[in-house]
């Protein structure tokens, strides 16, 4: 579908991956309607955009319905917000637990829920699900994260299908590790050598991509990290020895310990 003259709900507007996705978006001629918890990120983001503001935590559940009845009929959204849910599970409180499946698995589907029936009852419209390559294949200390991001991609081929003849399309993107800005950035992890990482205008550009054309499907990350996670869904088991040879274990130590206060 065209981005120019459509109405976008976007969920997670405040981190560095959702200000380029609203630029991006803006920038192709689409209205926004911009979330995050942090008012004082998301006014100043939505003035440069001309997007319109609304502060939620999609935690909330009745936070949560009011933003769905604030947005209206928006003609696209891009579910975007999640919290990190790095670490061991035994690491975890159940409210930590419960905490991260409300953010990043919830609230993307109660909203595809609502806003779906509204976009297939005008036969137009288009939702993206940001998942992440831990949706495809899950690491040491990735277990709630990978958790609530398979289910994302589960649900949007499902989704997909359901919505698909109603003339909603729907789309999940899948970033690898981001640099300059997203969780892995804010977290300090280093990564060995000859890991790639991908910017945050390359996620934006994978979401336009995935309305635009309509994939099911879309891969934001460098050749060598596509192949490997393909590898590890046919071998998993193979594919967990090397990757603990090549240092996952310490990444997924580092990654948790830097983002444990975002739980």
């Amino acid at each position: 579908m065209e981005l120019r003259g459509s109405s976008v709900l976007l969920t997670g507007a405040t981190g560095g991956i959702g200000h380029a996705i609203a630029r991006r978006l803006h920038g192709a001629g689409a209205s926004l309607v911009l979330t995050g918890r942090r008012a004082e990120v998301l006014e100043p983001l939505a003035a440069e955009v001309g997007g319109r503001a609304t502060a939620v935590d999609l935690a909330d559940r009745a936070a949560v319905e009011r933003l769905l009845e604030e947005a209206g009929d928006v003609d696209v959204l891009v579910a975007n917000a999640a919290l990190p849910a790095s670490g061991d599970i035994l690491d975890f409180r159940v409210d930590q637990i419960d905490k991260a499946l409300e953010v990043n698995l919830r609230a993307p589907i109660v909203m595809a829920r609502v806003l779906g029936e509204r976009m297939a009852a005008r036969g137009r419209g288009h939702i993206v699900l940001i998942s992440s390559l831990s949706g495809k294949s899950g690491q040491a200390n990735s277990s709630i994260y990978s958790a609530t991001k398979f289910g994302l991609r589960g649900f949007g081929q499902g989704l997909r299908a359901d919505l698909g003849p109603r003339g909603v399309g729907v789309s999940v993107v899948f970033p690898g590790f981001i640099r300059d800005a997203g969780m892995f950035h804010d977290s300090g992890a280093k990564l060995p050598k000859g890991v790639g990482t991908s910017t945050p205008e390359q996620v934006a550009e994978g979401v336009a991509r995935a309305i635009t054309r309509d994939k099911g499907e879309v891969d934001v990350a460098p050749v060598g990290m596509r192949a490997g996670t393909a590898f590890a869904q046919l071998a998993p088991e193979v594919s967990a020895k090397v990757a603990r040879r090549l240092g996952s274990d310490a990444i997924g130590k580092s990654l948790a310990a830097g983002q444990a206060d975002k739980r």
